[in-house]
């Protein structure tokens, strides 16, 4: 029996991803200033350069940390080079606790969202389990920013526009069979990094053709972007054997982060992604993900699956 979505592969998407991961990405000049960009994992790697373009183009800024220290630094550089707001919020995205926290303070600001990027992530090596028992990679890159985008839904509908972005990734074709909703957390199978991190982002994307379908007629858009083949700070959190390698031989094959901040300010502000919504973007140009990322059925399983887990059921009724 020939494994699930088999015959749904195509050499020809996989030529152009190929294709894809050498172009450079679109440029937008258009200033955003004065704007509300919230973004996640801003202080260091993707997310520090994306938010010194969007605040170099005016934008004011909140950004979601883990280090505090870090976060001062980056308001301070920030505000002093280019003359806006820089807040901040302090949340561990794999602690379940801070993701609801840092939703109610998003509803509690008292203009418009303009644009969210989800782009705090983790790479490990080995399993970790958060403090709730789930998978620590799976809660940072997929149920962080489920929650966030579902408890803050009733703001975004109410401002009648916005841009949701996800820091996604080719990675997602780590999964070419799809998720195993019985194993998130990995305790049926041998856990791998690679496997762990492409089922992360295929579930990911999966709950965005949910995502999409709902905020459609409200004026909010949500797609997800593969943020190019950068340097990145993805992975810090393993030994130091890894952290060598990386540093030694990934990074030096790898382009400039700048390219990704270049994308998803296109992504975030270009009037020519106005109203596209439920995409999968290679840096700027659109691409379809691979099959196990259209599966509607996949993903409306997946969904439900996800608000057992965080505990959602009670708190909404929209969806």
């Amino acid at each position: 029996m020939l494994p699930r979505y088999f015959r749904e592969y195509q050499w020809s998407n996989i030529a152009a991803m190929i294709r894809n991961n050498r172009r450079d990405p679109k440029i937008c000049t258009k200033d955003f200033r004065d704007r509300l960009v919230v973004i996640s994992g801003a202080t260091s790697g993707i997310g520090y350069h994306t938010a010194r373009k969007f605040a170099s183009q005016g934008a004011r800024l909140l950004c979601i940390n883990r280090n505090e220290e870090k976060s001062i630094a980056l308001k301070t550089e920030i505000e002093k080079e280019y003359g806006v707001i820089c807040e901040y919020v302090i949340a561990d995205l794999s602690v379940l606790k801070d993701v609801f926290s840092v939703a109610e303070k998003l509803n509690r600001i008292d203009t418009a969202i303009d644009v969210l990027i989800h782009n705090a992530g983790i790479y490990l090596t080995h399993r970790e389990l958060t403090a709730e028992g789930f998978d620590k990679v799976f809660t940072v890159h997929h149920l962080a920013s489920f929650v966030i985008n579902i408890l803050i839904s009733e703001k975004l509908i109410s401002q009648g526009r916005g841009k949701i972005i996800l820091v996604s990734s080719e990675g997602h074709r780590f999964a070419p069979w799809g998720l195993r909703l019985d194993d998130l957390n990995w305790e049926k199978r041998r856990y791998s990094g690679l496997k762990s991190y492409g089922s992360a982002k295929l579930a990911q994307l999966l709950t965005m053709i949910v995502f999409s379908e709902f905020y459609k007629p409200w004026g909010v858009t949500i797609n997800a972007m593969h943020p190019g083949a950068v340097r990145s700070e993805t992975g810090k959190d393993n030994g130091a054997i890894y952290r060598w390698i990386k540093k030694n031989l990934f990074d030096k094959t790898l382009r400039p982060t700048e390219i990704s901040a270049e994308s998803l300010y296109y992504i975030g502000v270009s009037e020519e992604t106005e109203g596209v919504t439920g995409k999968f973007f290679n840096l700027t140009t659109l691409e379809e993900p691979a099959p196990p990322a259209l599966d509607k059925e996949a993903a409306k399983e997946l969904w439900a699956k996800s608000i057992e887990m965080t505990g959602l059921k009670d708190l909404i009724s929209k969806f």
